[in-house]
């Protein structure tokens, strides 16, 4: 905004008499700027007049430019109020020039832990010493996210061993249903769901009757914890890369252990994952054509540990 100060009226300037006209001039180029120079006749201000009060007229117009910059300054700040509330209140994506390309993250719902039964604690709290689990096992399975479908058979709820067995080959289902008969389990909970880009993703809860049965299930039945790869592989899988994401998820109280088929491998890759918190081992695993996405599957076990944690 620019403030301009309006001149006094033509008939308010003094008018020099004839025999005071100035001489003639040379007139100026076409293109040459008028300045506005001081009349002859008018005198300078003298020493004595510096400390004079302005006179009425003088002093309105000195009013008036201060009232018209502070009207300018008042909607200035206004303005500027009003856009600093606006950019607070996006996200960062709405917010013009910050606005960040997908990374192909999927749209999960707000997660929030499931209530406890009264008198309980939550595992790795005071008072839980066993590490248990008291929340119902359906509620602690992660979400489906936005855009998918999900199966009405594993939609948080309790499943049989054999549809967790279903994730191994034949030669592996007899001795790994033989383990979870000997680790007390006490069930089974579960979700699976598929994307539009062809992502199959299963996700199991299989709680023990001890963080001891649960650990020995996790280290002796399914080998989760060998260096090169686990000892059981998922049906299909032949050869696997393990994942250190140790130092992206980092949940306190749990134990983490990623892998990914390795190339060459079929028409389609696997990822997977086994995640141990308290009672509860948890088996993530995700499945598509082509090559299955480390984004999502990254973001799928965090979300998941989170939920366990």
């Amino acid at each position: 905004m620019s403030v301009t100060e309006s001149s006094p009226a033509a008939d308010e300037q003094p008018t020099p008499a004839a025999d005071e006209q100035p001489a003639p001039t040379a007139p100026a180029p076409a293109d040459a700027v008028p300045v506005d120079a001081p009349s002859a006749d008018v005198p300078l201000a003298d020493a004595s007049s510096a400390d004079a009060p302005p006179t009425p007229r003088k002093a309105r117009r000195v009013l008036a430019a201060v009232a018209r910059w502070t009207a300018a300054v008042v909607v200035f700040a206004g303005a500027g109020a009003g856009t600093a509330a606006w950019i607070t209140s996006l996200d960062r994506h709405e917010v013009p020039g910050l606005a960040t390309e997908g990374d192909g993250r999927w749209e999960y719902p707000r997660l929030s832990l499931p209530a406890l039964p009264e008198g309980r604690p939550r595992p790795f709290t005071d008072g839980n010493d066993g590490e248990v689990h008291h929340a119902d096992a359906r509620r602690l399975v992660l979400p489906a996210p936005a855009g998918a479908k999900v199966d009405p058979k594993a939609d948080g709820a309790w499943v049989t061993t054999e549809s967790f067995l279903s994730l191994y080959g034949e030669e592996d289902r007899a001795e790994l249903r033989t383990a979870l008969a000997d680790s007390t389990l006490r069930h089974v909970a579960a979700r699976a769901w598929s994307m539009p880009d062809g992502t199959r993703t299963t996700v199991h809860l299989l709680r023990f009757g001890s963080v001891a049965y649960a650990e020995a299930f996790k280290d002796e039945a399914l080998d989760a914890g060998v260096a090169a790869a686990p000892g059981v592989l998922p049906r299909g899988v032949e050869a696997v890369v393990p994942e250190d994401y140790a130092s992206v998820v980092d949940v306190p109280g749990t134990t983490l252990y990623a892998f990914r088929e390795k190339k060459p491998y079929g028409p389609e890759q696997t990822r997977w994952a086994y995640l141990q918190t308290g009672d509860i081992v948890a088996v993530v695993s995700q499945v598509r054509a082509g090559e299955a996405l480390a984004v999502p599957f990254q973001q799928t076990v965090t979300l998941q540990n989170q939920l366990l944690g």
